[in-house]
């Protein structure tokens, strides 16, 4: 992984603070962690249309009252989004069935609450950012940015109606003697690709200094770090999804949640040479 090509493919007119993002049939789906809106932008035509997810949806939501929705995947026929579950208000999750198009709510603080009280998590370290799908078994990608670091991969293995957590912990590389954290997650195969990045701040919820961003690669069967890259020294990426892949290299699309009210996003393609 040490060949990378990074560079802005567009930027999209409408959209604020991108989290999270879904490439479809020349479709992508981009999720904003202070909005209620799941966004679907045509590639092709350049046209933006806005799925409200809930009556009354809303952009541009205060901190305290944003639903922070970090983490957006396929399940099944429906495109999944989670909530961060970094507060009480963070705990929703929402289904969207493209062919239908219906949108179906759940309330997952239940399911946040078993994992905190299993693996000894405190209300205020607890951060989702990205999560996978692979058969019955659900990877959640904790950001150990809080006071405790507790940074790592939330299996959920589901199995007879029982669920077994477990947590794995992973120490990423620094960035200015920061740890990199996670902040977003995809499988490719039995590979996941994520991406982490370095924050000056011990708070899940206050945001820091940007110091840079890392991509890496884990074993999905080992659950061991491969290898990983800085690809930034200045960005927080937060969105990442398959775009192509070929039998020497590997696209894929970026988004970063640059903290501030304009509803711009940018959207990246990084390549990365397959070794």
């Amino acid at each position: 992984m040490e060949k990378f090509q990074l560079t802005v493919l567009f930027k999209i007119i409408g959209i604020g603070s991108a989290s999270g993002l879904l490439y479809h049939n020349d479709l992508l789906y981009i999720i904003s962690d202070n909005s209620t809106y799941l966004y679907e932008y045509n590639i092709a035509n350049e046209k933006l249309n806005k799925i409200p997810l809930v009556e009354n949806a809303q952009e541009n939501i205060p901190k305290k009252d944003k639903p922070d929705f970090e983490s957006i995947t396929f399940y099944g026929d429906a495109i999944a989004i989670l909530g961060s579950g970094s507060t009480k208000k963070r705990n929703l999750s929402f289904q969207y069935n493209i062919e239908a198009d219906s949108v179906k709510q759940n309330d997952i603080a239940d399911l946040y609450q078993k994992i905190k009280h299993q693996l000894n998590f405190s209300d205020d370290e607890f951060n989702i950012e990205g999560f996978i799908m692979n058969k019955k078994n659900l990877f959640l990608f904790q950001r150990g940015n809080g006071t405790e670091g507790k940074n790592g991969i939330i299996s959920v293995y589901n199995s007879r109606n029982k669920s077994e957590i477990g947590f794995t912990i992973f120490n990423l590389p620094k960035i200015k003697n920061v740890p990199a954290t996670f902040t977003d997650a995809i499988l490719v195969d039995d590979k996941i690709y994520f991406l982490a990045s370095a924050e000056d701040t011990t708070s899940t919820y206050l945001d820091g200094e940007v110091l840079g961003s890392i991509i890496g690669t884990i074993d999905l069967k080992t659950m061991k770090l491969e290898n990983s890259i800085q690809i930034s020294d200045k960005h927080k990426f937060e969105g990442l999804t398959l775009y192509k892949k070929t039998a020497t290299q590997i696209e894929l699309l970026l988004c970063e949640d640059n903290d501030t009210e304009e509803l711009v996003s940018t959207i990246y393609k990084l390549v990365l040479k397959k070794q």
